[in-house]
């Protein structure tokens, strides 16, 4: 089995399950709908081709590397009549995630699926964004493709956090990290959790998504930012002879 690994950050990113009309939320990590979604644009998948739901199979888990703070953007839409007058403005609002870091695991038992899925990340079809068209994916965005299941190879990846905030958690060896995944992929679980991301259509006239079992777990990793503390040391040294 192979898997593979991919970075999601940047400035802001968005992964909206329950948006509707002028309220646009974003979750607090990355959906599977929208992972499947980039991974269609990738393999040049149009929005109203159903085989889009074939991608559902694929083993889903994300980690959260470093979680992100929310930002609202105050948005102004403006509908236009035939003639060219101004019919009405729309004031949406827009959540995004702000400096948020994860790494999204993607496997399935067929090597030559998963071995395809990785050749289109590198060479994509379309554009890939990180849950709105404002916000393309970053340079570092693929991590690799690697020979294991999603519990080994999260467990092996990297803390991929900045620098400057692993040194928050300098006194730490290691950093506990949330983990959410498709349902049966790791042992010890916290909780069992239902969300709407299962793909049935993107198509705008008629997108439908059901729901799947999500679990959350943890997984620990290095900080290459440790600093043993100094605590060898004796009091009377400081006062001299």
């Amino acid at each position: 089995m192979k898997t593979i690994l991919l970075k999601f950050a940047g400035p802001m990113q968005s992964w909206g399950t329950d948006s509707h009309f002028e309220t646009r939320h974003t979750d607090l990590y990355p959906s599977k709908s929208a992972v499947i979604g980039l991974i269609g644009a990738a393999l040049g998948i149009r929005r109203d081709d159903k085989s889009i739901s074939e991608l559902d199979v694929l083993k889903f888990a994300v980690r959260v590397d470093r979680e992100g703070s929310l930002l609202k953007d105050y948005h102004i839409a403006r509908k236009y009549k035939p003639t060219g007058e101004l019919e009405r403005n729309y004031v949406t609002e827009r959540y995004y995630l702000e400096d948020a870091v994860f790494v999204v695991a993607i496997s399935h038992e067929d090597d030559n699926f998963i071995e395809k899925i990785y050749e289109a990340l590198k060479r994509p079809y379309f554009q890939m964004f990180l849950g709105r068209r404002s916000v393309p994916v970053s340079a570092d965005f693929i991590l690799g493709i690697f020979d294991a299941g999603i519990k080994d190879t999260l467990e092996k990846c990297e803390w991929q956090a900045a620098d400057y905030y692993k040194k928050r958690y300098r006194d730490k060896f290691k950093k506990s990290l949330d983990v959410y995944g498709d349902k049966g992929i790791f042992d010890n679980v916290y909780r069992e959790i239902l969300r709407q991301d299962r793909v049935i259509s993107f198509s705008k006239s008629n997108r439908q998504f059901s729901f799947r079992y999500e679990e959350h777990t943890k997984v620990a990793v290095e900080n290459n930012m440790f600093e043993v503390k100094d605590t060898d040391h004796n009091i009377f040294d400081l006062v001299g002879e």
